[in-house]
């Protein structure tokens, strides 16, 4: 088998000088050089760290914030009387203002991911042009030094091969070989084994870059929001006003007990309406949620509710339905509600009698104004209470409160994720570019066979490979394949 001749290729004309560089040509070669910097893509992860621990210290406002500016007036008022003591108001204003209070759904949140997405990809499509050639360009001749058997991950053997049994060698070892033959008649041959290996790290590279993708979708599209939903109660999922209205409802509530009185599961049979109809349904319980219409409804937690009847002094119905006891007051269910169309409310504790049945002590409240900070001012009307069905008249107000009886209210997580499918192919896409650089890493082998017989013989592998052991491998075949002098 012959082998091409080695051929001196002619020198490269020198390139004519460049001219300065304009101030645009010089602010864009500076970005690129920014985005293609690996301390600057450290600096980025850093800060987006750093970010995160603050989302996790910090108290953050809760999802059914960004349904409207009134909810989000509502949880910050919620919010500030949490932190405001600690932090004071100064602090709590300026902790509003730079979005430490939603730093998963800060501006600059995501545009921090967005900008690390932008390096990856910048410094990605700088390093492909250099893994090309590397993994392409390959040198089967090299000099006279680099054969130095003082040097590492290098042998000589002293005559009785020829060409044919190194190509043979290699080939056995999973090599694809390539061979030129110099003009004095020595050979040499090279070897490489997952040539494009290299090649598998972009893959990972988009694997990143989608991930990132994914969380700044997430955080500019996604929606949170729990609803505590009594039975046979249906509440919408989004403000009243948006396109394609969501709401939910519940049909049944169950929390079976054990006979040491630990509940052992609860569930809740949800409905899922839009536009009125009713577009599916199901049970759901705690690892085992409802997706419809672009939404996820976990089932939570629970707790009690108090079904009431409220009237006023002429009988017309204020309210019926239950409402839920959300809270804990010295160890009971505690609650508050607004009383619809007035400028009153009621504040709920559920206990027991004397004799172990439930009872209900109420207050109510009224708003009078606004303190000088703008928090409503609250004057207490009455002090009260009832048990299920027996009816409270208040002395001093026009209000008739009939307690009906005690049920449940189930605790559902409404998420919206639109960027939960791009995590997904993100991650097959990073741990099949991983897989493949560790499980087919690249092995190269050079071999220079002189005209006296000597065959000196070089070895490089990436750094997880046990090459000394595959070069032992490699130099035992030749031996064995020599033949005597």
């Amino acid at each position: 088998m012959t082998a091409p001749q080695v051929a001196l290729s002619t020198p490269r004309r020198a390139l004519p000088a460049r001219g300065p560089l304009s101030a645009p040509a010089r602010l864009g070669r500076g970005v690129y050089g920014l985005l293609t910097s690996v301390r600057f893509a450290v600096v980025q992860i850093i800060a987006i760290a750093l970010a995160g621990v603050v989302g996790i210290i910090v108290p953050q406002l809760p999802g059914i914030a960004a349904r409207s500016p009134a909810d989000y007036a509502e949880q910050m008022e919620i919010l500030r009387a949490r932190v405001e003591p600690s932090l004071g108001p100064a602090i709590t204003d300026a902790f509003e203002a730079l979005g430490l209070f939603s730093v998963f759904t800060a501006w600059w949140f995501t545009a921090l991911l967005a900008l690390l997405a932008l390096s990856i990809v910048v410094c990605t499509l700088d390093r492909t042009p250099r893994l090309w050639r590397s993994a392409r360009d390959v040198r089967v001749v090299q000099p006279d030094p680099f054969y130095d058997p003082e040097l590492p991950d290098r042998a000589v053997i002293a005559g009785g091969l020829a060409a044919d049994d190194v190509r043979a060698a290699l080939r056995r070892a999973r090599f694809g070989v390539r061979e030129e033959v110099a003009a004095d008649g020595t050979w040499y041959l090279y070897g490489d084994r997952h040539q494009h290996a290299k090649l598998f790290t972009l893959i990972s590279h988009a694997g990143l870059v989608g991930f990132l993708l994914a969380a700044a979708v997430t955080s500019r599209l996604g929606f949170e929001t729990g609803i505590l939903l009594p039975e046979g109660q249906a509440l919408p999922v989004e403000s009243i006003g948006t396109a394609g209205l969501v709401s939910v409802k519940s049909l049944g509530f169950s929390a079976p007990r054990d006979a040491n009185g630990r509940f052992t599961d609860f569930a809740t049979d949800l409905a899922v309406y839009q536009g009125g109809r009713e577009i599916a349904r199901k049970t759901i319980r705690v690892n085992d949620p409802l997706e419809a219409a672009g939404y996820t409804f976990h089932q939570n937690f629970f707790g009690p509710a108090v079904d009431l009847a409220i009237r006023d002094g002429a009988g017309r119905l204020l309210w019926s339905g239950p409402i839920p006891l959300d809270e804990q007051n010295a160890g009971r269910p505690y609650g508050r509600f607004t009383i619809p169309g007035r400028d009153e409310g009621l504040e709920m504790l559920l206990g027991t009698d004397a004799a172990g049945a439930a009872s209900l002590a109420v207050v109510g409240y009224r708003i009078v104004g606004e303190d000088a900070a703008g928090a409503p001012l609250v004057e207490t009307t009455f002090v009260g209470g009832a048990s299920p069905g027996r009816t409270y008249v208040v002395d001093t107000s026009d209000l008739q409160i009939t307690f009906e009886e005690v049920t449940a209210y189930s605790g559902v997580i409404v998420k919206r994720d639109p960027g939960a499918n791009l995590v997904w192919v993100s991650f097959l896409l990073l741990i099949l570019g991983l897989s493949l650089t560790f499980y087919f890493p690249r092995r190269r082998t050079w071999a220079r066979l002189a005209p006296d017989g000597e065959l000196r013989l070089v070895a490089r592998a990436d750094r997880y490979v046990d090459l000394r052991r595959e070069f032992t491998r490699l130099l035992e075949d030749l031996v064995a394949r020599r033949r005597p002098a």
